[in-house]
């Protein structure tokens, strides 16, 4: 990228930092905002900007916010009674894009992995060990992701929750909806069968 002037290549390679931009990616997208009038530029920058300075993590709940406690967490329809616990922020929106769940959530912003040493104590759970034993919940919903340091972390939250008598439960896992059978893993299959229930 020598052949590029000093402010394209390091608007570039910043691009490319970003998770899922490879090197082609960021240059197109480098030369799309170059493209954008001044304005529209300065408003891409501003809102970054006020996004980073502006947003945080719910006191309660972990989500991003920009108030606090979140809009979830504040809403009295919401069920405090049941709450689901996610892996990141991500997850609430997919989750609340489904329109299915209205109890609140629980953000462990990461989870248990020995191998990259990320243990219990570096994740957002004794926050939800508290909300436990403040507020009476009914049922914790564990919403990991269904691979090995999400079910590990699943795991273990069932077992530290377990003995306080409040009912845990795990999203179910298994073949897509219009997914193939004959393309699908083993673990994704056996998960299905696991997952069955009766019509």
């Amino acid at each position: 990228m020598k052949y590029y002037a000093r402010p394209l290549n390091k608007l570039i390679a910043e691009l490319g930092k970003l998770p899922g931009i490879g090197g082609k990616t960021a240059q197109r997208l480098a030369f799309h905002i170059l493209s954008l009038p001044s304005e529209e530029a300065r408003s891409l920058t501003d809102a970054i900007t006020e996004a980073k300075e502006k947003m945080r993590f719910c006191s309660v709940c972990g989500n991003l916010t920009d108030t606090d406690p979140c809009s979830i967490c504040s809403d009295g329809a919401r069920d405090h009674s049941v709450i689901c616990v996610v892996e990141s922020p991500r997850d609430v929106y997919a989750l609340e894009r489904v329109r299915e769940f209205f109890g609140v959530y629980h953000v462990l912003n990461g989870v248990i992995s020995p191998m990259e040493g990320k243990g219990p104590e570096d994740i957002n759970l004794r926050s939800l060990i508290v909300r436990l034993q403040e507020n009476d919940v009914k049922e914790v919903i564990l919403a990991t992701n269904p691979n090995v340091e999400g079910e590990a972390t699943a795991m273990y939250i069932a077992k530290l929750i377990k003995p306080a008598g409040i009912k845990v439960t795990r999203i179910a896992h298994g073949l897509p909806v219009g997914g193939d059978l004959e393309y699908a893993d083993e673990v994704t299959i056996s998960k299905a069968m696991e997952g069955r229930r009766e019509l």
